[in-house]
């Protein structure tokens, strides 16, 4: 595997290897790589010949008094991670070198509508971060094909919608959550967790399953779930920031003749925000 940290050098590599005809696949990441990233690498390697696996703390997503300071940037353990998976390329720039001419005035992709609703609506700058910082890797490594988790769902339709506005070539590949025994989907900032709330945080699945069990035995009273759900948070000791049922394409406020239904949870336990997403059967809907 070769680390690279510079876009010039990405660019020369990369052209070698497109004149071979290979296939490229990019994992874009943030590092303190866990098995949720590591299943991403994987996949990747299955539908490409040459994978790319980008590591960048992106200052533009973090919003005032989140934790860009205290993210954890672990690139010696995460780069031995790579290696033991195959991976061609490691693009590690530093903020520099994607940002050089700082965030302040930086130019940003938005895409509206959209990135205003559920996380958008308390981190209200987070989702121009992404978006930006994915077109810039997309303009670098000018992948076919780029692969992203479902946990982090309304980021994927975000950056699906982004691609497709703009006509960014490259197919954009989801894959499934990658969960702990207990259930709870894999983060980075599960490390955040002390025991008492590693013990709590499998909750926040539990109530999400409770809510799809609901809609799979045909009750299409979304209010109402979804109040059960809050309330099922709150009594466990999150501080809930949304319990919602949505149009699993659309990510708009579900109506009960919807076929495709995603119940989406975001909620703070202490200091830490954890979310969570689980798709409705569309065979059990009307």
């Amino acid at each position: 595997m070769k680390t690279i940290h510079t876009i010039r050098r990405s660019t020369e590599i990369l052209a070698d290897v497109r004149e071979r005809g290979a296939k490229i696949a990019l994992v874009p990441t943030m590092g303190n790589l866990h098995e949720g990233h590591l299943s991403l690498v994987r996949h990747a390697r299955t539908i490409a010949d040459y994978v790319v696996a980008s590591i960048f703390v992106n200052p533009l997503q973090f919003g005032p008094n989140e934790d860009l300071d205290s993210y954890p940037r672990t690139l010696a353990a995460d780069t031995e991670a790579l290696l033991a998976e195959n991976t061609d390329l490691l693009f590690a720039p530093s903020a520099k070198e994607m940002y050089p001419a700082g965030t302040g005035s930086q130019t940003e992709v938005k895409v509206p509508g959209i990135s205003a609703i559920l996380c958008g609506e308390s981190r209200p700058t987070h989702f121009a971060g992404v978006t930006t910082v994915v077109c810039k890797l997309l303009n670098i490594i000018r992948p076919d094909v780029s692969v992203f988790g479902l946990k982090d769902f309304q980021q994927l339709t975000i950056i699906r919608m982004m691609v497709d506005d703009l006509l960014l070539p490259g197919e954009i590949v989801g894959c499934p959550i990658v969960r702990e025994p207990t259930g709870l989907a894999m983060s980075s900032r599960n490390n955040y967790l002390d025991k008492k709330e590693s013990n709590i945080a499998p909750k926040l699945n539990q109530s999400i399953r409770d809510a799809r069990s609901a809609l799979e035995s045909g009750d299409r009273n979304f209010a109402e779930i979804e109040k059960e759900g809050t309330s099922a948070l709150e009594k466990a000791g999150f501080v809930p920031d949304y319990f919602s049922i949505r149009n699993a394409r659309t990510l708009e406020t579900a109506i009960v003749n919807d076929n495709e239904l995603i119940i989406l949870a975001a909620a703070y336990l202490g200091k830490t925000r954890l979310i969570d997403n689980l798709q409705v059967d569309p065979s059990t809907n009307p």
